[in-house]
């Protein structure tokens, strides 16, 4: 029997965010409803106008500061499940502050609060099992990123933006999990953590041009759509895997169903890539998109892709959760025609 089942009502912290808004969805297209999360007021109008269909099976709830003791205490009242996807990437210098007390601040209010919910899954990332090799390695859900902690630890505000993600994600998670063991036999909840690897795909969040696309979304367009943009000397290593936002969306509504994920650290991820193999693949869509700029060439020539020096084992969200990845064409696709749509 799932943990939940529709209609029950889950709550997605981040609701106006890249990966929030597919989950969402997600949710919404097979019978559940959502409480979702935004920082203002004005942050939640694209979220009701775009799912403005659905009616009252989504609520929208104002926390504006997720970093404050008790922020999520009203919003985890009532609600079946939870998942927390708020998190700051690349867009301030408090992003791991802010990561770890919203992560452990809203697993608290579920603890206190939050006498209904049965599973709450959390958004973590690829990053948080990281580690520096110097020889093509195969990450695993035992891997731990200690390492940038300890590079983050040292260099404080001075560290890289890229420093302080990973930093974010890894304390983060650990802040989730340390509160699970300490109050193990006080909830009524199980933990399962995802860890996708770079998300690309589609943008249904609210986007103006491809400068207000989220991180990963806009290196996928500057790399694979703007000519001007695609540094050829980048586009032929393999240094990370890749997956469709929609898979990320769909691996979380099934972590909140499928009771074998509960207390499980799972890896979201289709396979590795390089910036020329998408590239190849856009140009050899049939038919050619019509972008309001030629498409980048790279280096067609390059020849077969090496070993991936940061590559992460699936295997785990084949077996439990029974992911079945899009493939690369299919998410160039249907990433260009989103693009055309906006006469991009």
């Amino acid at each position: 029997m799932s943990v939940i089942q529709p209609p029950s009502k889950v709550l997605v912290s981040g609701a106006n965010g890249y990966i929030a808004m597919w989950v969402i969805r997600n949710l919404l297209e097979h019978g559940y409803s959502v409480r979702g999360t935004v920082c203002s007021v004005r942050e939640g109008e694209h979220v009701k106008k775009y799912f403005a269909g659905y009616g009252a099976k989504l609520d929208i709830v104002i926390v504006e500061d997720i970093t404050k003791r008790g922020a999520f205490d009203e919003a985890v009242k009532g609600v079946d499940a939870v998942a927390h996807i708020a998190s700051p990437v690349y867009s301030c210098a408090d992003m791991v502050q802010i990561a770890v007390k919203g992560t452990v601040g809203i697993l608290r209010s579920a603890l206190q609060f939050g006498k209904t919910i049965k599973r709450i899954v959390y958004t973590s990332s690829a990053a948080a099992m990281l580690r520096e090799v110097n020889q093509p390695t195969i990450f695993t859900e035992k891997d731990w990123n200690f390492q940038v902690v300890e590079l983050f630890m040292k260099q404080g505000e001075h560290a890289s933006d890229m420093t302080k993600y990973r930093a974010s994600k890894t304390l983060a998670e650990q802040g989730a999990w340390s509160l699970v063991k300490e109050h193990q036999h006080e909830i009524s909840w199980d933990l399962t953590v995802l860890n996708p690897a770079y998300v690309f795909g589609p943008a249904i969040q609210e986007v103006t041009d491809p400068t207000s696309l989220n991180f990963s979304a806009r290196m996928f367009y500057d790399h694979v759509a703007d000519s001007a943009k695609a540094a050829k000397q980048s586009l032929s290593i393999p240094n990370f895997t890749w997956v469709d936002v929609r898979d990320v969306a769909e691996a979380h509504r099934r972590a909140l169903e499928i009771p074998e994920a509960g207390s499980e650290r799972i890896i979201i991820s289709a396979g590795p890539w390089r910036w020329q193999d998408f590239i190849d693949t856009a140009n050899s869509l049939d038919p050619p998109p019509q972008l309001s700029k030629p498409l980048p060439m790279g280096n067609p020539d390059i020849g077969s892709r090496p070993p991936c020096m940061n590559d992460f084992d699936n295997t785990k969200s084949q077996r439990i959760l029974d992911m079945k990845y899009r493939s690369m064409a299919e998410m160039t696709w249907d990433t260009f025609a989103d693009y055309e749509a906006r006469g991009w």
